[in-house]
């Protein structure tokens, strides 16, 4: 099995509720299995992951912030996962981005997004713990806790 190696970068998008913004999409290789997400994805040749976010948070919510609003990444995970019948190693970034709050405009997605992305909700950690749903990272509500001062 081949596995493409790729960068992202995604973002935790936080309203004054500390709730994070989640996208709900799929795999065209696996109808019937959703999952739930942070914005973002991969970055493109000679991108940086703070340029990547800047993009995708753009394209994804309609959201237009600065690389310097992002600031450093806050979090860091190398996952492994399969869409579209291949299997990725998957470096990404996520930087923190808190807003008063947001009316997501979805009007910026390319085609794959549109096709797969059918839903978007805000998210407390307490739902996130409280769901069968799947979300990833599966440590997102820590991660939300810990960015929100909801931890020690």
């Amino acid at each position: 099995m081949t596995v493409l190696d790729r960068r992202a970068a995604r973002v935790v998008l936080v309203d004054r509720a500390d709730r994070t913004l989640l996208m709900r999409g799929g795999d065209p290789a696996r109808p019937g299995l959703r999952w739930w997400f942070t914005p973002g994805g991969g970055l493109e040749p000679g991108e940086t992951s703070a340029q990547g976010a800047v993009r995708e948070l753009f394209e994804e919510t309609g959201l237009q912030v600065s690389e310097d609003d992002l600031g450093e990444p806050v979090w860091h995970q190398v996952t492994e996962f399969s869409y579209d019948g291949r299997t990725y190693r998957q470096d990404q970034d996520f930087f923190l981005v808190r807003v008063i709050e947001w009316e997501v405009d979805t009007t910026g997605f390319d085609q794959a997004e549109r096709d797969t992305i059918d839903a978007h909700r805000w998210w407390s950690a307490d739902e996130i713990d409280a769901t069968d749903e799947l979300i990833y990272p599966a440590e997102l509500a820590s991660l939300l806790r810990r960015l929100v001062g909801g931890e020690s």
